[in-house]
């Protein structure tokens, strides 16, 4: 009997999934791994069944059959659900009565990456469990199988597309939509329901590509919209809606071309859920502007600050019974009507509903939003191994200066001025920092208060010119 072990590269296994470079630090053979360790843990807590997907990129089809492997060789049913969006794999999940899902995605990262996501049960799976996985593969921990499992194709886009159209809440009033999936896997999900929609639809970017001809997906860089925004101009639409790559990040851009940001979206978003919701939990990361959580409150909800990470928020969601949660990186989770996931396309929809709803336009709304200057997210170089002390080091200073520090991820710190952020990645070598003030002098002031700490650290401070924006 052949006895298996496999040793992942560490840079692989990171908080929220399994990611690398293709033939450098990521290969087929890790594929079968992940499949082998993983499917162990699904049937040592007693499931049998696992559904599997995978994105639009070149290197996909070569991972997904070897993951396949992987879990037949735990005794698996595998329910192969093919090319989809990643939020799809997560309603086949539901809808099949999976025991567990894996996603082969290489997300909004560049071509020549790749990786997996995965939930165990109807939970994410992240963090410790992730690394776990190394250590099983390392020391061969995986369950004895005696008969091989088996696997099977099964079509989930009709059954998905009619489970999201039957939430669309914005009667027969038909907008003029302009749609991006990036070329990304979200791609045939798109047109489904851009031809179910009532409305005019236009689809840019419609077909699978990996090698992303037009554009990056990442939806929440300015660059990667600016062929939606000039379509939406051209066209005159009510909106333009952009998916990352595996469609479970949105992005969207308002009639005037002006995108509306993660924590502008929730507001939106936000207003409309606690109509029927009211007095609920809305969650958003540490990022999120101040006006988000006072714009939930206003609207009747209690808003909830949490850690950036989209298994994160899926947890505090659980947790805490919230009917909708949103990140600043385009993460839009609605547990009301739906499962309490990511999922860009569902999100999507429900929007639409609310702005065929609207007796203004979208552009109106955003603008009628408090205005405040903000900083992007700022990312500078800082050493895994240093990366937390820095953090740690600033919060011990901020208290022994008496300053207003709310520390549920990193250090968020309150000034007359406005705030800025500074916390540690978990998925990168990076620092992460936001400033966000109601006027200029007052960004130029929170700037300065956390170059002055990074530099108490030790850190050279990076260029924050000219990283201003308005909010």
């Amino acid at each position: 009997m052949t006895v298996f072990t496999h040793h992942f590269d560490p840079t692989v296994l990171r908080e929220y999934d399994i990611r690398g470079i293709i033939g450098e630090t990521l290969r087929p053979e890790d594929a079968f791994a992940i499949g082998r360790c993983f499917g162990s843990l699904v049937a040592r807590a007693g499931g049998s069944k696992v559904a599997v997907g995978y994105d639009g990129r070149l290197s996909s089809p070569d991972l997904e059959p070897q993951l396949v492997a992987g879990l037949r060789a735990c005794g698996l049913q595998v329910l192969r659900v093919g090319l989809v969006a990643t939020p799809m794999l997560y309603f086949a999940a539901y809808q099949l009565g999976t025991d567990g899902a894996v996603m082969v995605t290489g997300s909004h990262n560049p071509p020549n990456y790749n990786g997996f996501k995965m939930m165990l049960g109807k939970k994410p799976f992240f963090g410790a469990q992730i690394q776990e996985i190394g250590r099983m593969a390392a020391e061969g921990d995986v369950v004895p199988v005696a008969t091989e499992g088996s696997d099977e194709k099964v079509d989930i886009l009709e059954d998905y597309v009619a489970r999201v159209l039957r939430d669309y809440d914005g009667g027969d009033r038909k907008l003029k939509v302009v749609w991006d999936p990036g070329n990304g896997s979200g791609s045939e999900v798109t047109k489904a329901l851009a031809g179910k929609l009532p409305g005019e639809h236009t689809v840019i970017n419609g077909d699978v590509d990996g090698t992303f001809p037009n554009h990056h997906p990442d939806p929440t860089v300015a660059k990667n919209l600016e062929q939606l925004i000039a379509e939406v101009a051209k066209q005159g639409a009510d909106l333009g809606i952009a998916f990352d790559g595996d469609a479970d990040r949105i992005g969207v851009v308002d009639n005037e071309g002006h995108i509306l940001f993660g924590d502008q979206l929730l507001v939106v978003l936000a207003r409309d859920v606690l109509k029927s919701k009211p007095g609920g939990t809305i969650i958003a990361d540490v990022k999120a502007s101040q006006v988000l959580f006072d714009e939930v409150a206003k609207a009747g909800g209690n808003p909830l600050m949490w850690k950036t990470g989209h298994s994160l928020i899926k947890a505090k969601m659980a947790e805490t019974g919230s009917p909708l949660a949103g990140e600043m990186s385009g993460h839009i989770f609605f547990a009301d009507k739906w499962y309490g996931f990511d999922d860009a396309p569902y999100s999507a929809v429900r929007l639409l509903g609310i702005v065929a709803r609207l007796s203004t336009s979208l552009a109106a709304v955003r603008a009628a939003l408090p205005q405040v200057i903000n900083t992007p997210e700022l990312r500078f170089n800082c050493e895994e191994t240093r990366k937390f002390e820095v953090v740690k080091e600033v919060k011990e200073r901020l208290a022994a200066a008496g300053a207003r520090v709310q520390d549920v991820d990193g250090v968020r710190v309150l000034t007359e001025d406005g705030w800025w952020l500074l916390r540690a990645s978990n998925t990168q070598a990076v620092l992460v920092a936001r400033c966000e003030a109601s006027s200029e002098a007052g960004l130029e002031r929170l700037k300065a208060q956390l170059s002055e700490q990074i530099q108490a650290s030790g850190l050279a401070v990076p260029d924050f010119s000219g990283a201003n924006a308005g909010h």
